[in-house]
């Protein structure tokens, strides 16, 4: 397993700084959300050169719920000439997981993998097998989000189990009960399961992309990364 994180993490710095910390505090890779601190448009893509690290994952806010014939060939086109292996979207109130199959199926493309998220109305992973059952196609895999099937009450096995070799990325976070809701919090002061869920990756034989996601840009209550990119990198080491 190889270790990435987020710029989500970073929301002021530029590319230039997100990619010198890479190697700066202990990571592989560099998952893109941000560019000049605001999401990714896949419509209206900035320029972007070739980067010095391995781009892991472009991630966009396209939802299958909607209406996503246009935006997700283009997110796909730019992963293409970004050199990024996979595009993250979410799921949403789908209505219907035969239709979005239907849809889906026609615009995968081979040298890019669409990852759905365990996320939003697909936070349990039992949910996320569903649809990967409806479009058997290696192109469309899962974002393992550890913390939101957790929340659902999924343990790392029953993960493993549902999502099996379909895995194609993993969002690492930490996340402690707070009244009705969750809180983030630094890694090892909450409730996630990051050992056990770990443990059970490498028992599956994933060895693939683990990604630190520190909603800096949506929390701005959080650490900075700074303090918090270091921190995420010496544990997650440690366990992988």
């Amino acid at each position: 397993m190889r270790l990435a994180y987020s710029n989500l993490a970073a929301p002021g710095w530029t590319i230039e700084r997100a990619v010198e910390a890479v190697s700066e505090y202990g990571y592989d890779g560099l998952e893109l959300r941000l560019f000049d601190g605001e999401p990714i448009d896949p419509l209206a893509p900035p320029e972007l050169g070739p980067l010095p690290v391995p781009l892991v994952c472009l991630d966009t806010s396209i939802q299958l719920a909607g209406d996503f014939e246009q935006a997700l060939p283009a997110a796909i086109g730019l992963a293409k000439a970004w050199g990024a292996p996979a595009i993250r979207v979410f799921g949403g109130p789908v209505a219907s997981l035969d239709d979005v199959a239907r849809r889906l199926a026609p615009l995968l493309d081979p040298e890019v993998t669409v990852a759905l998220e365990t996320h939003d109305d697909f936070a349990s992973a039992a949910r996320v097998a569903e649809l990967l059952a409806l479009v058997d196609d290696p192109s469309f895999a899962a974002l393992w989000d550890l913390h939101h099937p957790f929340r659902m009450g999924e343990q790392p096995e029953e993960v493993i189990g549902l999502l099996g070799g379909r895995i194609a990325l993993v969002h690492v976070k930490d996340a402690r009960r707070d009244g009705e809701g969750w809180q983030l919090v630094p890694l090892g002061e909450g409730e996630v399961p990051v050992a056990e869920s770990l443990a059970a990756l490498r028992a599956a034989g994933y060895d693939g992309w683990v990604s630190v996601e520190w909603e800096k840009r949506w929390h701005p209550e959080l650490a900075e990364p700074e303090v918090a990119l270091p921190q995420h990198a010496d544990i997650l080491r440690r366990l992988i």
